[in-house]
């Protein structure tokens, strides 16, 4: 059954929206000055990327943005976000071919053909967005599952190394007076296992509970 999936007439300033998003602060709505005075889209065919930007979840029916927009605001998760609502947005695509987003042109276009039942211009429309949007995401990663790692050391004074990857080696040097002013230092070399879907909290709690174990 044929379907209808979001296009722009002009897709040229997609990249801009996102970079202006980026660099604004986040409006109380997002209007069409909004867009034309503080991003600096002002032509007609920008217009289309409001209703765009409620497609893609990041402002509600009202234009008030969403917490996916503020994602867009947080350099290590806005790719990410994109992509989520990429995925959503044109979900009929992405339930037909997993990797839509990796296609060829041709075969994008003949993806968007077979779902949509469109006809060759309008096709390319939803080619041409998709593909302007898609520049902007990274599908490799989540928007909402990206998460810093926490900050600090265990104990003042202890050495704290951290690798990256999902196996995170730490080095903790501890002093242990021996005899008459003599010191001996011992070394604990731990390696953990990081869960590739975990909270700050996961993490928070790990190293808490590393910070008891050498106290």
């Amino acid at each position: 059954m044929a379907t209808s999936l979001p296009y722009l007439p002009s897709y040229k300033n997609v990249e801009k929206l996102f970079l202006g998003i980026a660099a604004a602060k986040v409006p109380e709505s997002f209007t069409q000055s909004f867009l034309a005075q503080t991003l600096g889209l002002k032509a007609s065919g920008d217009r289309p990327l409001i209703p765009l930007m409620r497609t893609l979840g990041f402002i509600d029916a009202a234009g008030r943005p969403t917490p996916e927009y503020r994602l867009l605001k947080n350099p290590a998760a806005a790719r990410g976000a994109i992509a989520d609502a990429i995925r959503k947005a044109y979900a009929p695509l992405f339930a037909a071919h997993e990797g839509a987003n990796s296609l060829s042109t041709e075969q994008l276009r003949g993806l968007i053909s077979q779902v949509a039942g469109t006809d060759e211009e309008m096709t390319k429309r939803i080619a041409y967005t998709f593909s302007a949007l898609a520049k902007n995401a990274n599908f490799n990663t989540s928007g909402s599952q990206q998460v810093s790692s926490p900050s600090g050391s265990i104990e003042a004074g202890d050495d704290l190394e951290e690798e990256e990857g999902e196996t995170t080696e730490i080095k903790i040097r501890r002093p242990r007076a021996t005899g008459a002013g003599l010191r001996t230092e011992f070394h604990y070399n731990l390696q953990i296992h990081l869960p590739a879907n975990g909270t700050e909290e996961t993490y928070l709690n790990i190293f808490n509970s590393l910070r008891k174990v050498f106290q």
